[in-house]
């Protein structure tokens, strides 16, 4: 693999967790995974997502915050590291959770703690249609996500790509997962880290798995 630092991003469903232990296992690499069910706020937020999404938004910058600065590590054994978040997510979805208000104070901390912490030097976005995404997020069957709205998804969705293609700082590869299944198809995932053995120009490359 060309890069030491990868970060894999994506909606809520497509993925992500799954292709970081993946790469990680094959590349002796040290895994950094976000620990989304520590946050007492989630459940809560989907029931009552105004009264809720500060406090959500806030805890899991700082989670976010405290893994990538406490956690990263020289380990000689394990010199490539892989993420199954970028921190710009804070961001990202805060812009769709919050009142104008809130999301003032909020981006005034993440511009403090997104100036101290490493960039990806690959960022991998997982792309997958609505469809795909509730499918994937029944089957794994979390009772806090059963009522995420097709919206909800479709917003989070474009706030990404937006981000995605304005960004001039990494090199981003947006993987169209459709209707592959890099998990189970051995073949699908042996392209994708194929993939990982090119150089990316900074900005977006497309690829298409299926």
């Amino acid at each position: 693999m060309n890069y030491n630092f990868v970060s894999i991003e994506g909606n809520i469903g497509s993925g992500k967790t799954s292709l970081a232990k993946k790469i990680t296992n094959d590349f002796n690499a040290e895994i950094i995974l976000e620990a989304f069910a520590n946050n007492p706020f989630l459940p809560k937020f989907y029931q009552e997502p105004e009264k809720y999404a500060f406090s959500l938004e806030l805890f899991f910058m700082a989670e976010r915050y405290s893994q990538l600065k406490d956690k990263w590590s020289d380990n000689i054994f394990h010199s490539i590291k892989v993420s199954d978040y970028f921190f710009m997510k804070s961001k990202i979805f805060a812009q769709n959770n919050l009142n104008p208000d809130e999301l003032s104070l909020f981006n005034k901390l993440f511009e403090i703690m997104m100036a101290s912490l490493p960039k990806p030097d690959l960022l991998i976005y997982l792309y997958a249609d609505t469809a795909r995404l509730q499918q994937n997020i029944k089957i794994r069957n979390r009772d806090f996500e059963k009522n995420i709205s097709n919206d909800y998804l479709e917003r989070i969705q474009a706030a990404y790509l937006d981000y995605l293609h304005k960004q001039k700082q990494i090199p981003v590869l947006i993987l169209d997962v459709g209707d592959s299944d890099f998990v189970k198809d051995i073949s699908t995932y042996n392209k994708i880290k194929d993939l990982l053995k090119n150089k990316y120009r900074i900005g977006v490359t497309n690829e298409k798995l299926d």
